[in-house]
């Protein structure tokens, strides 16, 4: 009876296990809309390749209608979106807070890095300055989640 027990235990946390991992596997998959002429777009997506993220990009000419459908006000607007989860990734996001912020699950829409920041993930050829990653809830209104100097 006890080895069938232990069997059943073993078994069932084999289960658990294998579950917990398809479900970060999925955590680890995102969509990025860019436009086709970003080249910075391309090194962020590079970025997160680079941190273990599946990253399937689409081109679209006109960004703003992304931005709209999940939730992100034009004045945040970075040069391209990503959606993982329920999350919107404006712009320059580096990865380390992409995984905090899937890791957390605050109430929120998304997560930007407003226009394009020097040394920034994907803008490190344009210099270093810091910069903020914001947290922007369901009215539009932004907090500081991250602070970073660049590359």
């Amino acid at each position: 009876m006890t080895v069938s027990l232990n069997r059943r235990l073993l078994l069932g946390g084999a289960v658990a296990l294998a579950s917990t991992g398809t479900a970060m596997a999925q955590d680890r998959r995102m969509t990025a809309y860019k436009t086709p002429w970003c080249g910075c777009c391309d090194g962020w997506v590079t970025h997160m390749r680079g941190a273990g993220w599946t990253v399937e990009v689409i081109e679209r000419d006109d960004l703003a209608p992304i931005r709209a459908r999940y939730g992100v006000p034009d004045r945040y607007a970075g040069c391209h979106t990503a959606v993982v989860g329920a999350y919107a990734i404006e712009g320059h996001v580096p990865a380390a807070d992409v995984a905090r912020l899937l890791r957390e699950r605050p109430q929120a829409v998304a997560l930007a890095a407003p226009g394009m920041p020097a040394g920034s993930p994907g803008m490190e050829s344009a210099g270093r300055e810091p910069y903020v990653t914001l947290l922007i809830d369901r009215s539009g209104q932004a907090t500081v989640f991250g602070r970073h100097n660049g590359a």
